[in-house]
């Protein structure tokens, strides 16, 4: 198994850990499918009022999609399968708060998870950033979902320059993706102190709140989702060149990059 679920009965909190540190935490198939049927599992566990998500090892929280995996496409070029599409909370129709702690790396596939939860807590030694560009790909769904949590002009930053630039959790918190910035080593224990406040509220209000949040993004996400596919299917390089790419520069966003 690549999760850990560890739910506190008495204040309705659950601890979701991505547990493949020895892979920054990237999601392989099983995984993906691990993360779906947990969250869908959580719906119906009246136990847990609110879920904290963080990655194991405090490297990473998760750098995306798990560069072994081999994903069989189909040959229309007007469909595309995403295994990481399904891997958050509300693709699985789960209303209740999810908080995110960042320790480490969080980058490219990490942004499912991040534009999914309804806030961002980091540790001091965070960084984010999104490689599609170097690579080769087309940045859809990540960019998408960061547009929808900060300004246009530093999603189109860190979307464009790829692995040449890192976001500090101190820059993240200035463009509000992150919410709070914490010592090192101290987002999941925040995480968990501001999930259990919620957890102590009457459920149905929580739920309702989330779900009123959500609405008032959900027409613009769909619409530009939408167009998704089509993107990647047109402007992504042939996985053999990707993999060139991803060689050459060390992979996994490595090499020389600048802090911002």
């Amino acid at each position: 198994m690549a999760l850990r679920t560890e739910t506190d009965k008495e204040t309705g909190v659950a601890l979701l850990t991505l547990d493949r540190p020895e892979k920054h935490n990237a999601i392989d198939l099983a995984t993906a499918a691990e993360l779906a049927a947990a969250w869908r599992a959580f719906r119906y566990d009246d136990e847990v009022l609110a879920v904290v998500i963080t990655g194991a090892g405090g490297r990473a929280f998760c750098t995306g999609i798990d560069r072994g995996v081999d994903v069989p496409q189909p040959s229309s070029p007007y469909t595309i399968d995403d295994p990481l599409l399904a891997i958050g909370p509300k693709a699985n129709d789960l209303w209740k708060p999810v908080i995110a702690a960042v320790e480490g790396m969080a980058c490219g596939g990490a942004f499912y998870l991040l534009g999914e939860a309804e806030f961002v807590i980091a540790s001091e030694e965070a960084t984010f950033f999104d490689p599609h560009t170097t690579y080769g790909m087309v940045s859809a769904y990540e960019a998408i979902s960061m547009a929808q949590r900060m300004p246009f002009g530093e999603v189109a930053r860190m979307s464009l320059m790829g692995t040449a630039e890192r976001v500090t959790a101190r820059r993240a918190y200035e463009t509000g993706l992150v919410s709070e910035v914490t010592p090192p080593g101290g987002a999941v224990a925040a995480a968990l102190r501001a999930a259990a406040v919620i957890a102590s509220y009457p459920t149905g209000g929580v739920q309702g709140t989330v779900r009123a949040l959500w609405s008032a993004k959900e027409a613009a996400r769909t619409q530009a989702f939408a167009h998704a596919p089509h993107l990647i299917a047109l402007g992504n390089l042939a996985p053999e060149q990707q993999a060139e790419l991803f060689r050459g520069r060390g992979g996994g966003g490595g090499g020389t990059f600048r802090l911002r």
